[in-house]
């Protein structure tokens, strides 16, 4: 039979439909839903050959558009116009899927859970392990799947679904999100500051390259995305005490501006294709649970490892360096009262959070107190010290406060307590093996 030539474009949200493929046209063996069918499932120009009976793929999208097309099949038997069905309510990837024989681009449709099912990328970083631990006691332990390129720890392996992830193999992301039936996103994966610096080209890649992969995917399956951002996205032109969250963003590192990126791209995601975009600005994060990581608030978790450890602490920023900080448990919770939050209650997609702001000096002075013998030196790192020049000294997060209800339960004397029972712990157990 004479082949035609078929097409489907979505860019502008408009799908073509080919004059040859009329209601008069009675010889065609399928319909036009079919036709609908087959072109989403591939996302590309194709050549039909053969006009026998098949099998239309199932695809939450495709049921959408059949509807629409199967009306078209009324439409008078002759005299017939190329027709157009507008499609911009239905949710698209801005992203087009290169091979119509991509294995991934499959699925069935379901009825929503109660619960989200959640993939956490980047998760054996400093967060993402906490954070799977306290969404797996709130939505059940096989509803939240940890990921990263390295292999876990045991005890991590062992907690809850692990899978390998790279951020930057779209294919990958695909496949897993659809055979996991993932609805939630929380996207960790990133070089920090510091180690940004030292590996721009790295840093670019991941940091700016897989967010991108993340949005495309987030958006072409209707996910709801959560993705951090930092006090190192403000830069030493922004206000710095308090720094509010909308204001003059020009970070000076690799790391803030790839930030801003993430945080510009989300809000355009979210305004262009409808994407569930939520972003919290973290503070310096300290956690007992994990090894500091290559970030410039690090020296607050480190004075604790080695006042415990050793008794003897080197800060690498001078002793009056200022800057915001959190204790994990609040960082983790915040999160997930955000993603939680009802979008009518989000006035914005970018939020700071805030929790305390001290200085290396301060926080010593409040160790000493649990451990009166730490000796404290100073060996400024000029890297890191222009970095910490740079960013805010105090977050304003009254509008997180305002909208959702957030509020920290950690202040600096019980930040430091917490700390060193968790740390102190450990070690005596390490000692005791």
């Amino acid at each position: 039979m004479k082949s035609l030539e078929v097409g489907l474009k979505d860019e502008f949200g408009i799908l073509p439909l080919c004059s040859a493929w009329c209601p008069c046209r009675a010889r065609a063996q399928f319909s036009r839903s079919d036709w609908l069918a087959t072109k989403a499932g591939s996302y590309k120009y194709a050549q039909i050959t053969s006009f026998a009976p098949f099998v239309p793929l199932h695809l939450q999208v495709v049921r959408a558009l059949s509807k629409v097309a199967k009306q078209a099949l009324l439409a008078p038997a002759c005299g017939c116009q190329p027709l157009t069905v507008a499609i911009r309510n239905i949710s698209f990837s801005p992203r087009q899927v290169t091979s119509g024989s991509d294995a991934s681009f499959h699925s069935v449709s379901f009825s929503e859970t109660d619960h989200p099912k959640v993939l956490i990328t980047g998760g054996l970083g400093q967060l993402g392990v906490g954070l799977a631990k306290l969404l797996r006691k709130r939505f059940g332990k096989n509803n939240v799947i940890l990921s990263d390129i390295r292999k876990p720890p045991s005890n991590v392996f062992h907690s809850g679904p692990f899978i390998y992830s790279d951020i930057l193999d779209y294919k990958n992301l695909r496949e897993i999100v659809v055979n996991n039936r993932i609805t939630w996103l929380v996207h960790y994966s990133a070089l920090l500051s510091a180690v940004g610096e030292s590996n721009v080209a790295l840093a670019r890649a991941v940091n700016i390259t897989g967010l991108h992969n993340i949005l495309d995917i987030a958006a072409e399956h209707g996910l709801r995305l959560f993705v951090p951002s930092t006090i190192g996205a403000f830069g030493p032109t922004s206000p710095r005490n308090p720094t509010p969250d909308l204001c003059v963003q020009r970070p000076r590192t690799i790391y803030g501006v790839s930030k801003v990126h993430a945080e510009l791209m989300g809000e355009y995601y979210h305004h262009r294709y409808g994407l569930d975009f939520r972003c919290l600005r973290y503070p310096g994060i300290i956690s007992a649970d994990s090894q500091p990581g290559g970030g410039t608030t690090d020296y607050a978790v480190q004075i604790f490892h080695d006042g415990v450890k050793t008794g003897k602490f080197e800060c690498n920023l001078k002793p009056d360096t200022r800057l915001p900080m959190m204790y994990i448990d609040d960082c983790l919770r915040a999160t997930l009262e955000v993603m939680e939050a009802p979008a009518e209650t989000l006035s914005m997609r970018t939020y700071n959070i805030n929790a305390m702001s001290f200085t290396p000096e301060e926080l010593a002075n409040e160790v000493q107190k649990q451990l009166p013998d730490l000796q404290v030196t100073y060996e400024i790192d000029s890297v890191r010290q222009a970095i910490a020049d740079s960013w805010p000294m105090n977050f304003d997060d009254s509008n997180a406060r305002n909208d959702w209800g957030w509020k920290h339960d950690y202040d600096l004397p019980e930040l430091v307590q917490t700390m060193l029972n968790f740390i102190g712990s450990d070690s005596r157990i390490a000692q005791a093996n």
